[in-house]
């Protein structure tokens, strides 16, 4: 058994339809405590099913540029953590090119 345990806790307020209207997020071992966030996105390994279980939640009030930005940075991290999981420079670096492409797409880069 695991000598140390950590918690990751997301709190989820809905109005009447059901739709976020608050997120909430703690992470004790990383100093977080209850904090407001507009959007999160997390993804699972079922290995059994061998498939990705995802949870993806923003609030109604989450702006929409913000979205895109919180979008092209999930995305430029996912070829961060490809590229420390696989070591495949070659698919990272078509990652991260992709990733500019949307970003100078979405007119996200000044």
């Amino acid at each position: 058994m695991a000598e140390h345990t950590s918690e990751i806790n997301i709190k989820v307020a809905l109005d009447a339809n059901k739709i976020p209207e608050k997120l909430q997020w703690s992470a004790k071992d990383g100093g977080v405590a209850n904090e407001e966030a507009k959007a999160v996105f997390l993804s699972v390994w079922d290995h059994n099913s061998k498939e990705a279980l995802r949870i993806d939640l923003w609030t109604k009030d989450m702006p929409l540029d913000e979205m895109k930005i919180f979008f092209h940075q999930t995305l430029s991290a996912m070829a961060d953590t490809f590229q420390r999981a696989t070591n495949d420079d070659k698919m990272s670096a078509t990652m991260r090119d992709f990733c500019d492409y949307f970003a100078e797409k979405l007119e996200l880069k000044k």
